[in-house]
This record gives C-alpha cells, structure tokens and sequence, in this order.
C-alpha cells in the first residue's frame, strides 16, 4: 500500500486519517520525504515545525 501524506502536518501515514494531527485530508501527491528521530534535538525538525518523530513528506500536493 502507498503513503498518503497529510496535507496538515505532511506526516507520511497509510491510514485514512492521520496519526499525528488527526486530519482526514491525506494526499498521494507528494514529493521527498525526511525522517526525524528527535525533533528537539533536529534543526531541519525546527525549521520545519516538526514536534513529533516520524517520516514527513517535503512537498504535499
């Protein structure tokens, strides 16, 4: 099964609706992706709004 990509948070989940911030907008068009294991302790987590570990896509469409 492919990701789906919050248009919210841009969480990469296969769910219907997302893990993260609950939002039920998931799209399958999206682009890069980033892996954050420790969102304190990551600067591109910081730049990014990431507060919760995970994989977040780049770009949602």
């Amino acid at each position: 099964m492919k990701e789906k990509a919050c248009r919210n948070c841009n969480l990469l989940t296969e769910a219907n609706t997302c893990p993260n911030c609950g939002g039920a907008s998931l799209s399958n068009d999206w682009t890069g992706y980033v892996v954050v294991l420790e969102p304190d302790n990551s600067e591109i987590a910081k730049r990014l709004n990431i507060t919760k570990p995970g994989k977040y896509a780049l770009k949602v469409r």
